[in-house]
């Protein structure tokens, strides 16, 4: 693992970054997934979206650097939006890199660093949504032994598009 890898919380001067590698990793690891015309549309929101969300107080998203350069991020949240949650669940929001950065262990030690939050939470399992035709990010996932945990949900991107809640046990 690169020990020039480093995540910390985020603050608002990160939003600029933030947007940026958002909209770069929407269109590469959602290409022929989600309709070209809807990411499109998100990205001209993404920049304004993200100045607005690092305004408030930030304790869920953490900018990942690789010698000193903003290369991605992760979300993680000590509840989930789900009503069927017990209290001892917490969610990985996402992970999102800039493509450059893909393939050189970085989403792993995001995905460490989002265990290692959930264990000072004391949480007892983790979720996550994925895209049902995200089929990187399934195995992906797959590998640190989240599974799928039978709830799914459709969001309208301009086509219906059906999400897999995946789980794992801490």
């Amino acid at each position: 693992m690169d020990s020039d890898i480093t995540i910390r919380l985020a603050v608002p001067a990160d939003a600029p970054d933030m947007a940026e590698i958002h909209m770069r990793s929407w269109e590469v690891a959602y290409k022929g997934i989600v309709p070209e015309e809807y990411i499109q549309r998100q990205n001209k929101k993404r920049p304004a979206m993200w100045q607005q969300i690092m305004a408030r107080d930030n304790t869920t998203k953490y900018v990942i650097q690789k010698d000193g350069k903003t290369v991605g991020f992760v979300c993680v949240v000590a509840t989930t939006q789900d009503d069927d949650t017990a209290d001892d669940v917490c969610e990985l929001e996402g992970i999102y890199l800039h493509p450059d950065y893909y393939r050189q262990g970085i989403g792993t030690k995001a995905l460490e660093f989002a265990f290692d939050i959930a264990h000072g939470w004391n949480k007892s399992f983790m979720t996550l949504w994925v895209f049902s035709e995200n089929i990187n990010s399934i195995k992906f996932y797959e590998t640190f032994g989240f599974v799928p945990d039978g709830k799914t949900k459709t969001l309208d991107m301009g086509t219906m598009m059906h999400c897999t809640r995946m789980r794992k046990k801490l």
